[in-house]
């Protein structure tokens, strides 16, 4: 039943759902075309709003895209593929297997979202070469555990309000990661996903006379080339692994004197820090780090090129006052209990149009601040509703699933029938907790 449920919520996702830059495109003209409307501010004055507004979340854009990158690196090292073989090497029915990388790639994203995406991808493939599976529902499950990543170690709302100069920091100050990513109703969330999410995935399962299977000889690992004995002096210190472990090494002995001396929490430069010189010291040469690089920079290009635009919409819906009329919506038809479940689904549309928790929260924080400052809400419970309203919608966003489809070698519409039952069922349980723990 499961099953065909997901047939046409697949045929409806792949023609109507465009690439990402056009929804950031889309929704700045409509951002605009509200502030000229529902604003004293003229067309002119709101172009000029924008423009000089692009640059304003260049910082915050790096720190982004080095999130991404750095969780990569460290997910593509040789010491992470041994360890997913041999968890792979586990499963010994299709069950197990949907339940296995369901739960990996759920602990991998809540340590790092480009970390958890990696991983999950290849989990699935290396799943896939050890047991016969329906290889839609697996990929579809190794994606599914990316929706914990928001309330998670590198979650890009609590580690922004958590870090000191925010854009925010005026209105609401540094709030702890305690009162976000490590406070009880965040935990009892991330709970609940690990048990309902591996238990519907196996239900979503189809017979096995209906399961469509990937061809195990397509998903061999292609062996590297052997090393040249004739290296030139440059090429010998590319290739040698005394300076990456020695960087790497300088790296986490800073981090340890952070933690352990300086008593210092988790920030966003410091959780970029922390997955960087790991991949550092894992991958070892230059060369190997380097190689790395340049497969996780794919992945980022949405991010280069679309944060500006996050700057623009954020600048136009501070400083045209948009953000306080739509705040003052919000205020009329919520109490500070329901303002978190408001904001969880606002979030979550808002998520389709800015596939980024970082623009998102660039976007969203002027409207939804001042509403629970106006309603005496708990702040930081608002700041998590955004947060997982984000991290829910991405299980229908294509722009996170790239890297794990292009690693699967699948397509969107291959995942998303799946998906968007997921998405159903989560909602409902993510929307139930923030409401009523």
């Amino acid at each position: 039943m499961l099953n065909k449920l997901t047939r046409p919520l697949s045929r409806l996702v792949e023609h109507y759902l465009p690439d990402p830059f056009v929804f950031v495109t889309l929704l700045t003209l409509l951002v605009m075309a509200m502030a000229v409307l529902f604003t004293p501010s003229t067309p002119i004055e709101t172009v000029q709003i924008w423009g000089q507004g692009l640059w304003d979340l260049l910082t915050f854009a790096m720190q982004m895209l080095l999130v991404l990158i750095a969780g990569f690196m460290l997910a593509n090292t040789r010491l992470c593929g041994k360890l997913l073989n041999r968890l792979a090497a586990c499963a010994k029915t299709p069950a197990h297997a949907i339940f296995l990388v369901t739960i990996i790639s759920m602990l991998a994203s809540w340590l790092n979202w480009g970390f958890g995406l990696v991983v999950g991808a290849l989990f699935a493939k290396a799943l896939a070469r050890n047991i016969s599976v329906d290889y839609r529902v697996l990929v579809a499950s190794a994606y599914s555990g990316f929706i914990v990543w928001h309330g998670g170690l590198a979650g890009s709302v609590p580690l922004t309000i958590a870090s000191s100069g925010h854009f925010a920091q005026n209105q609401i100050g540094i709030l702890p990661t305690s009162d976000t990513i490590f406070s009880y109703f965040n935990l009892i969330l991330l709970a609940a996903m690990l048990v309902i999410l591996p238990l519907l995935n196996r239900a979503m399962l189809p017979p096995k006379q209906e399961q469509v299977l990937v061809d195990k000889e397509k998903l061999q690992d292609v062996p590297k080339s052997a090393s040249n004995n004739t290296l030139t002096p440059a090429e010998k210190l590319e290739h040698s692994y005394l300076l990456g472990g020695l960087i790497g090494c300088l790296g986490c002995g800073y981090l340890a004197h952070y933690f352990l001396v300086q008593g210092g929490g988790l920030n966003l430069n410091i959780i970029i820090a922390l997955f960087m010189f790991l991949a550092f010291l894992l991958h070892g040469s230059a060369a190997n780090i380097l190689h790395s690089l340049q497969q996780a920079i794919k992945g980022g290009a949405g991010i280069v090129i679309q944060f500006p635009f996050y700057a623009g919409i954020m600048a136009i819906m501070v400083k045209t006052g948009l953000a306080e009329q739509i705040s003052a919506g919000f205020v009329s038809i919520s109490s500070a209990q329901s303002l978190p479940f408001w904001s969880f689904l606002s979030a979550g549309l808002v998520n389709i149009f800015v596939p980024s928790g970082g623009g998102q929260w660039a976007v969203q924080a002027p409207i939804v601040i001042p509403a629970a400052q106006a309603l005496e809400a708990d702040i930081a419970r608002v700041a998590m509703a955004v947060a997982w309203g984000d991290a829910w919608t991405n299980l229908i966003q294509p722009f996170w699933a790239l890297p794990v489809l292009a690693i699967a070698g699948l397509k969107a519409r291959d995942i998303m029938g799946f998906c968007l039952l997921q998405l159903v069922v989560t909602g409902i349980i993510i929307a139930a907790i923030l409401s009523f723990v």
